[in-house]
């Protein structure tokens, strides 16, 4: 008898801990974050990073790394960080994946911005990215980034995954042809800022390259002729599709991981977190009947 008590109250403790953990996967589709939406918070720790995903009711992230290298112990000086990254443990950054999956975040991408690195600290970044759990770096998309990570890419076998901002409103530019240089470059598809470069449905491009958009940033843009006289606002008022992606991901059952993006101006007395949850609640909205 007293074997079952202890047996039923360590399952009871366990759905308790659970309970408490963040779920933003709604109607099968992952919600996530990328953590420059708490920009504007005061604590802007790794462990300030990970109360706000809490907070926002937030499973999965992507993480910038300043924040991550800071707490590993990277140095100041910019010719000492380079000597650091070639030759730190994993300790830390194991650590690191250890506090986030204890409280039931999951990190899929970790934004490094690392194509103008040293071939050694490019390796480092994979390190980094493996031992996060991570499933690729993020960078901003450009010809050279891509002709410069794929090897990388093929050599670790992790995603390098390319973020936009305006360069699609340019009539030269091609994501194909960005894609073209490997197999394992895919983007990161911010979808206000293609809506506010080309005045475009961002749904149409993502029926053509679903299997190479590793993950969306959500974000709402107005639609003023050109990319830079577009403006951010709450989710709703702009003119970004962001419902539509959401629910064609969902029907489609693309396994793309929607991230918000924060960027419009805060109202008084607001803050970052609680704009991210007033968005997480409009994808809930979105996603679930």
């Amino acid at each position: 008898m007293k074997k079952m008590y202890f047996i039923l109250l360590a399952a009871f403790c366990l759905q308790l801990a659970n309970a408490q953990k963040p779920n933003s996967k709604f109607g099968g589709v992952q919600i996530g974050a990328i953590t420059y939406s708490f920009r504007t918070m005061p604590d802007k720790s790794l462990e300030g990073m990970l109360n706000y995903t809490l907070q926002s009711g937030i499973s999965s992230i992507e993480l910038l790394s300043d924040a991550a290298e800071r707490f590993a112990g990277r140095p100041e000086d910019s010719e000492a960080v380079r000597q650091w990254r070639t030759t730190v443990s994993m300790d830390k950054f194991k650590e690191i994946k250890k506090m986030f999956n204890k409280q039931g975040i999951n990190i899929h991408l970790v934004n490094m911005g690392v194509a103008g690195w040293s071939d050694e600290e490019i390796d480092y970044a994979f390190k980094v990215c493996k031992t996060l759990g991570a499933k690729g770096i993020a960078m901003e998309i450009s010809e050279e980034a891509a002709k410069r990570m794929a090897p990388f890419a093929d050599k670790h076998k992790f995603y390098v995954v390319f973020h936009n901002h305006g360069q699609p409103g340019n009539p030269d530019f091609s994501f194909d042809k960005m894609l073209s240089y490997g197999p394992r470059l895919m983007l990161n598809l911010d979808v206000g800022h293609y809506y506010s470069a080309t005045g475009q449905n961002p749904c149409d491009l993502l029926r053509r390259l679903n299997k190479r958009i590793f993950s969306i940033h959500m974000k709402d843009k107005t639609w003023a002729g050109s990319y830079d006289k577009s403006d951010n606002l709450p989710f709703g008022k702009g003119g970004t599709p962001i419902v539509e992606i959401l629910q064609l991901i969902q029907k489609e059952k693309w396994p793309i991981y929607c991230d918000i993006e924060l960027e419009y101006k805060i109202p008084q007395g607001s803050d970052d977190v609680k704009e991210t949850v007033k968005i997480v609640d409009y994808c809930r909205a979105a996603l679930i009947k």
